[in-house]
């Protein structure tokens, strides 16, 4: 191995620990909530704890660094929407899908207490953000495609809405089905009268499953 490559390996490492603590921390706060033990963010990336105060100096940095995150991926994602999609309503879905994922919508207002929302480093990717998202809704209803009521401040609401885990003990990989299967739901509601419509995804619980999985109850099949 020649001198020149190691380097480059090492910046890469760096930079792949730094997104698995990203992602660790992301769902480690929707979870436990901000004052969650770095401990187990670093375990859940499975790095030690001195690789991330190597990155992170403190819990606020942390913080601060998986908001900046979220908010760059979701606003890369709705360009892409934007760009790769057939028509508006089609691009605001794939955002849509794309924000439930990052789980931005989720982390935001749990942070609100801890950080500075307007301060010089994450008003500028809050800005740039909303002006994406607004730019697929002007879209959308422009091609006739989004019922003309619903606004950009309807869309971050219901994400708001969405993104946080349901109460109780149930698994989170499920619960990540069941968000995705209303927002289906909610998608459906969100088109013009007379649109087709789209398939609902994920688990349809009955009453009884639901009230087996709010007592501890195992994953339905």
């Amino acid at each position: 191995m020649t001198e020149a490559a190691t380097p480059r390996r090492l910046r890469a490492d760096a930079r792949r620990n730094q997104e698995g603590l990203l992602a660790a921390a992301r769902d480690v706060i929707v979870e436990r909530g901000p004052g969650a033990p770095l401990e187990d963010i670093a375990r859940r990336a499975g790095v030690g704890i001195g690789t991330l105060y190597r990155r992170f100096p403190d819990r606020r940095a942390l913080l601060k660094a998986v908001v900046l995150d979220a908010l760059t991926r979701t606003t890369e994602a709705a360009g892409r929407a934007l760009e790769g999609e057939a028509d508006g309503f089609a691009a605001l879905t794939a955002y849509l899908r794309a924000a439930l994922d990052l789980r931005v919508s989720a982390v935001i207002p749990l942070v609100l207490e801890t950080l500075d929302l307007e301060d010089e480093t994450l008003r500028p990717a809050r800005a740039a953000s909303s002006a994406a998202v607004q730019r697929i809704v002007e879209a959308a209803h422009a091609d006739g495609t989004l019922r003309p009521e619903v606004t950009v401040a309807d869309i971050g609401l219901l994400l708001v809405r969405l993104a946080r885990p349901l109460p109780g003990p149930i698994d989170p990989e499920l619960n990540h089905r069941l968000a995705h299967r209303h927002l289906d739901l909610l998608i459906e509601g969100l088109r013009p009268p007379g649109s087709a419509h789209g398939p609902i995804g994920g688990p349809a619980l009955s009453f009884e499953e639901l009230r087996h999985l709010a007592e501890g109850g195992g994953t339905p099949r």
